[in-house]
């Protein structure tokens, strides 16, 4: 039996976060009420009764996490956050979906206080609550001592229909039920409507079996719409089993008390105003009333958020005492937290010579990676079920598992992801978000796309996410067209805070992980070679770390005849061209550019001093040519697909070689010649940041 013990404001808090959630979304003239009215009920108690957080403090280290992954409800959580005294004002929820305001039309981190995750894409939540719950599991495990709790908090997570229709949720379930992650809790809003009406045309699955099947606890309550001591009671419930996560079944009426209750009406419309008005009559207000709070409400709600206050209040005097005792352990935990780096981690950062053997730039990341595992322990993540050929994972590494499998334990530091891209980086997105971790991913760089929604929202979201990437051109060689990734760097490249990072040899790839793991609020893609590269003889982190440098120069007080910028695997071949072009009487410059967007970012001056203007530019990628055009006035590239054969004989066919790139550029001088007249550098544009020279 629940030890449930209703409120006298109970009822009355639920109907007003209906009653404001359907003002909230009337106002803006857009959004979604009928879920926010159909879950008031269960988002009442779980805030009211069972959440550890403090609205004063919301970034308190063991607060309880929650993650509204059917994200389109958001009027529901800003009227949460609102009601137990976030910085969320009523003005703010008035300006709900306006320009620059803090309640957007779905979650979204940094902008609002309380939020954790960036949700909206059905399903992104739902993983990210899985990451969430496997951080807290790591930091327990790692820094919990017999008497000290340190890290104990539960993850809630909210989700519906349509998340539940999304792979990325059911990959993520599935890894949830092996990890027995007994910290997260999901409330399952079964209203049976989706956009295109009632779930019978499209979704009558048998949740409930499928979740059974991942390993999860699945409990049931029949009435979410009045039973709140049944819904007190299944939370309880699942917080009591430390084995499995537990989904709770929750049947709700979308858009309870509307006259349209219970149809797609009221799923992602504004309710009329009669339809407003006889709600709030039939609950109990004035229906003149907007925006309206009562105050036995409000008085309830700040109740709840002292409790919060007090709650981190004794967690605080746990982790003094847990500071006198472990004082080591409590520093590591204060600097993990606060995201600061350990002193001095750069210097493990290995440095290379011609006298280095030629190895592929996927062994030059194992390499860094198993020097960074030495010095920084929050480095954590794993692959895609493809570790021998991403070798990401280090010597000596333990698998983060539960101990009771015998595979790990929870301290551990590499995670098994199985064949689940998608929800490899969006669980990757709830590690940053909690704290303490610095998460990385790893599979093929074509399958990075399969993740394409997750690492859209880590840019979004400003997490440092590590996306590694091998096997990262034609030159895998045999796997073929399937295998090989043509246009993957173009929309990684357009998107907006991502940095893509193309080693060409162990220094630059070096610098990629040095800038990356310092650039505290940016995701990354590392694309990484099978085949073997030479170390150059000009390259060092430091020049690598500008995104762009000058390789090879002419001769001084020669004037340039071209200049060749590449990236990667291609640069060593730019190099036999520069070689053949000499030989031919050219005066050949190279830039090797191994991230573009930290090449943007550098001065004015710096860039014009690596593709200057006086002399044509032309890029040589084994990718789509698409998006060079910034920095180059020619690009050679890949035509179409790439072919399934032995790599040498791939970049033969696309004449991707010493002797074809060297034609491609006597062609281009050519060409420039012929017309005559200035060159001027690709970077000057009339609108860009370059525009006066």
């Amino acid at each position: 039996m629940s030890s449930f013990q209703p409120q006298p404001a109970d009822l009355k808090s639920v109907n007003t976060i209906r009653a404001l959630a359907a003002d909230v979304v009337a106002k803006a003239n857009s959004g979604h009420p009928g879920a926010p009215m159909g879950m008031a009920p269960v988002a009442h108690i779980l805030f009211t009764r069972f959440m550890q957080a403090n609205p004063r403090n919301s970034k308190w280290y063991n607060r309880d996490r929650f993650v509204l992954s059917n994200g389109h409800a958001c009027a529901l959580q800003y009227t949460m956050l609102h009601l137990l005294g976030y910085k969320v004002s009523m003005d703010d929820l008035k300006q709900f979906r306006q320009l620059d305001s803090i309640t957007p039309g779905h979650p979204e981190v940094g902008v609002t206080d309380g939020i954790e995750v960036t949700t909206g894409p059905l399903g992104q939540g739902f993983a990210n609550a899985v990451g969430l719950a496997i951080a807290q599991a790591h930091m327990g495990g790692t820094f919990n001592k017999d008497g000290f709790e340190i890290f104990n908090n539960h993850t809630y997570m909210f989700t519906g229909d349509g998340c539940l229709q999304e792979g990325v949720a059911s990959e993520a379930a599935s890894l949830a039920g092996h990890l027995q992650l007994g910290n997260l809790i999901a409330v399952y809003d079964d209203n049976h409507i989706t956009i295109d009406g009632d779930t019978n045309c499209s979704f009558t699955e048998d949740v409930e079996m499928r979740f059974k099947s991942y390993g999860w606890e699945v409990l049931h309550v029949n009435d979410g719409n009045n039973d709140l001591a049944g819904i007190a009671a299944a939370i309880a419930e699942g917080k009591k089993n430390t084995k499995q996560p537990t989904l709770i079944r929750l049947r709700t009426i979308i858009g309870f008390g509307s006259k349209e209750q219970g149809t797609g009406h009221v799923h992602g419309a504004p309710l009329k105003g009669d339809d407003i008005s006889q709600m709030k009559q039939k609950f109990g207000f004035n229906p003149e009333d907007k925006f309206f709070v009562p105050s036995d409400v409000a008085d309830y709600y700040a109740q709840v958020a002292q409790n919060g206050a007090a709650a981190e209040q004794a967690w605080n005097k746990t982790f003094a005492s847990y500071k006198e005792k472990y004082p080591a352990e409590a520093a590591e935990v204060e600097r993990r937290m606060e995201g600061r780096l350990p002193e001095g981690w750069e210097s493990v950062l290995p440095t290379y010579t011609t006298e280095d053997a030629a190895v592929g730039s996927r062994k030059l990341s194992e390499t860094v990676i198993t020097k960074l595992a030495a010095v920084l322990p929050e480095f954590i993540g794993g692959s895609a079920d493809l570790t021998g050929s991403n070798l990401t994972r280090w010597k000596g590494a333990t698998d983060f598992q539960p101990p009771s499998t015998g595979l790990g334990d929870w301290s551990g530091k590499y995670i098994r992801f199985g064949v689940r891209e998608h929800a490899m980086v969006a669980i990757a997105n709830g590690l940053a978000a909690y704290g303490g971790i610095i998460p990385f991913t790893a599979t093929f760089l074509n399958f990075v796309s399969y993740a394409a929604g997750a690492v859209r929202l880590s840019a979004l979201s400003h997490f440092r996410v590590l996306n590694v990437a091998t096997h990262d051109s034609i030159g895998l060689g045999e796997d073929g067209p399937t295998h090989q990734p043509v246009e993957t760097v173009a929309w990684l490249r357009a998107l907006p805070n991502m940095q893509v990072w193309r080693p060409a040899d162990g220094n630059e790839t070096s610098a990629a992980y040095l800038v990356c793991l310092k650039s505290t609020h940016t995701p990354s893609t590392l694309c990484f070679s099978r085949q073997n590269l030479p170390q150059l003889a000009n390259s060092s982190i430091e020049k690598a770390a500008r995104g762009a440098y000058v390789l090879e120069d002419v001769e001084q007080g020669k004037k340039a005849d071209i200049t060749l910028v590449s990236t990667g695997s291609e640069v060593c071949l730019c190099l036999d061209a520069v070689k053949i072009l000499r030989e031919q009487g050219l005066n050949v410059r190279l830039v090797s550019m191994p991230c573009q967007e930290i090449f943007k970012v550098q001065p004015a001056e710096y860039k014009l001093s690596v593709l200057p203007s006086g002399a044509p530019v032309m890029s040589v990628e084994a990718y789509s040519t698409f998006g060079w055009g910034e920095f180059a006035h020619e690009s050679f590239g890949l035509p179409s697909f790439g072919a399934s054969a032995p790599a040498p004989l791939v970049y033969k066919k696309f004449g991707l070689t010493g002797e074809g790139i060297a034609e491609k550029a006597q062609k281009v001088v050519g060409f420039y010649k012929k017309r005559g007249g200035e060159v001027v550098s690709p970077l000057i544009t009339a609108l860009g940041e370059i525009n006066d020279q």
